[in-house]
Formats: structure tokens, sequence, C-alpha cells
């Protein structure tokens, strides 16, 4: 399993039948998590990328009703590394 993010900034506040058909896209096989942050309109979709692909993953969040805007690019954590000791 290959675990993927995906942030979509969508155009307008859910209603309550968009909110209920997103928590229908969570029976769909690979949909691992869904969330929202609502301040920025956008919603981050955790997937499993040997299931399903980023155009699936968008039709789906459209078939929910959302606009989708853009695709937002997902900050990914720096790698530490350690100090080579001195000499």
């Amino acid at each position: 399993m290959t675990t993927v993010e995906i942030v979509l900034r969508y155009a307008t506040a859910p209603t309550e039948a968009m909110t209920f058909a997103l928590g229908k896209m969570r029976e769909v096989y690979g949909i691992r998590r869904l969330s929202f942050d609502r301040d920025t309109h956008a919603l981050r979709v955790e997937y499993d990328a040997t299931r399903l692909n980023a155009a699936a993953v968008i039709q789906l969040v459209r078939s929910a009703g959302f606009q989708v805007v853009e695709e937002m690019q997902v900050a990914l954590p720096v790698p530490a590394v350690e100090p080579t000791p001195a000499p």
C-alpha cells in the first residue's frame, strides 16, 4: 500500500447534502481519510495510490458536489540531517 495525500481547494462552503455525499466517499475502497480546513476552503484526502489515482479522487470529490478550484501542493516534511561530529 502506498499512502498519498492530496489537498483540493473548493469554491463554496459545503452544504449538508454535499457533506453526506462526501461521507459516502469514505466507503470507496482506497480512501483512507478526509478532513476539512474551512478557513482556507481546503479538503485533504488521504488515499491508497495502489487503488486510486489523483484524477479518480478529484472525480469522486466533484461527484459529491464540490467545485474543485485547484489542487494545492502538499508540504512534505524535510528530513532531519544530523550534524557530523568535529574531528
